[in-house]
């Protein structure tokens, strides 16, 4: 009996759950977790960009910056044959000077033109007293009056004028943060301009030997996709600004000037800043006109709006930032979520420049022109440092007897033997050099300008 039940249970076929699962399934699950695990990274990286604004955000100020003034520093160096540091000095200052003169500029005109745009509010303000009060809804001046009273107690209340304070401290407090934050920013540029090359070069040996020719190369083509963005949205950030500005002059000359820097800084935040700042031109308009003119406003906007999407943006962009209209709005959603009004200005940019170093990555170089002659410069550490000593010493020692050998036999040999000896010197030199090469750099392809030809 005993028996039987043995030969049963040994021909039972075992169970195996996991020989069980579809490989459709196996995929799926792998896919998952590794999903799952980048989806962590992501929102890792999210809060910690927003929990360090007050450093990420100048940095980025001043990477902007950088990129902008570089064209005019590399004119003063290599042009006008400036020192490089007086060259970073009058970068700086001229940026300083052109900011201001902006600012003061229209700041004048809006403080003269909100003066107009106050009184044409009161008296539209006197032409709705005057509807409500002859119109179908027969609202009679007293009870005009206490709705109006109700307003004024509302500012004149003890609770209101405490909320009011705060917020003005809280005001004061930001403006006390936005100095810092320029401070550093314009600190960071500077650095940037005079020494941005050996930073970078810093950074890339941080990473293994075997990537940071790579990783070199590919900051490279994403500082020029950078310099292409800057350059190209100011030109239509330009465009924007002085075709609604314009507009804007045959309805409120004295604010068309506020106008168009609104717009100007507006539209480096896509889609979204155009939206609002042509808006805001509009409302303008409306309170000062009445329906008609905000319409023909709204026209204009519309007509810039439509020029720039169909045609600067397709031909001034190219391929330097080619990005999916949704990847551009997502990007500044996901900006705006992540550091408010500064992550949308900056998630554009930066999408274009991890675009293009990914893609150099995989090998698709969108800037073949900027060759690969520019090499890093390796940065040893001791170990590495100490594994060379033995080659340099060798390298040494091998000179410095072939020097000998050529001394003692210089004036008793023929002229045979001298050439011989020669012979030789040349070719211990050459591989000795070689080998202390080859152990010095081996993760760089040689250089073109010490191949024999060129030397």
């Amino acid at each position: 009996m005993t028996n039987v039940q043995a030969e049963v249970t040994s021909e039972t076929p075992q169970f195996d759950a996991a020989a069980s699962i579809p490989p459709t399934m196996r995929r799926a699950a792998a896919w998952a977790w590794r999903l799952l695990l980048v989806g962590l990274l992501v929102a890792a990286i999210l809060w910690l960009i927003s929990h360090l604004t007050d450093v990420l955000v100048p940095l980025a100020v001043a990477l902007l910056a950088a990129t902008l003034l570089s064209p005019v520093l590399n004119v003063l160096v290599t042009k006008l044959h400036f020192p490089r540091g007086i060259a970073v000095a009058t970068c700086i200052v001229g940026l300083i000077a052109l900011v201001a003169a902006l600012l003061i500029l229209a700041g004048r005109q809006m403080y003269m033109g909100f003066q107009d745009l106050a009184d044409q509010a009161v008296a539209g303000i006197n032409q709705v007293r005057d509807w409500l009060a002859n119109g179908p809804l027969r609202i009679q001046d007293q009870q005009f009056n206490e709705y109006w009273n109700q307003i004024q107690n509302y500012f004149t209340t003890g609770d209101s004028i405490t909320s009011l304070l705060s917020g003005a401290m809280g005001a004061a407090a930001s403006v006390g943060s936005g100095m810092m934050s320029g401070l550093i920013a314009l600190f960071c540029t500077i650095f940037f301009l005079y020494d941005g090359h050996a930073i970078w070069t810093w950074l890339c040996n941080l990473f293994p030997r075997s990537s940071r020719e790579n990783v070199y190369q590919a900051g490279r083509r994403g500082i020029a996709t950078l310099s292409a963005y800057v350059r190209t949205q100011i030109l239509v950030a330009g465009i924007d600004s002085i075709g609604i500005g314009v507009g804007a002059a045959f309805f409120v000359p004295t604010l068309a000037l506020p106008i168009g820097v609104l717009v100007f800084l507006g539209s480096f935040i896509p889609v979204v800043g155009a939206v609002v700042t042509g808006a805001i031109a509009c409302v303008v308009v409306l309170v000062s006109h009445g329906w008609v003119s905000a319409l023909i406003m709204l026209g204009i906007v519309l007509l810039v709006q439509q020029i720039e999407s169909h045609v600067l943006q397709p031909f001034l962009m190219g391929h330097a930032v080619s990005l999916h209209p949704i990847a551009v709005l997502l990007s500044v959603s996901i900006g705006s979520m992540a550091a408010g009004i500064v992550g949308a200005l900056f998630a554009v940019p930066v999408l274009a420049m991890l675009n293009t170093m990914v893609q150099y990555f995989f090998g698709h170089d969108k800037f073949p022109e900027l060759g690969t002659e520019d090499h890093i410069s390796l940065i040893r550490s001791p170990n590495e440092a100490a594994e060379i000593s033995p080659t340099i010493a060798m390298v040494t020692d091998s000179l410095r007897r072939v020097r000998e050998g050529i001394s003692g036999d210089h004036h008793s040999s023929a002229d045979n033997s001298s050439d011989s000896t020669v012979d030789a010197t040349t070719e211990i030199t050459s591989d000795a050099s070689a080998g202390a090469a080859s152990d010095l750099a081996p993760d760089l392809p040689p250089d073109k300008d010490s191949s024999p030809d060129n030397r």
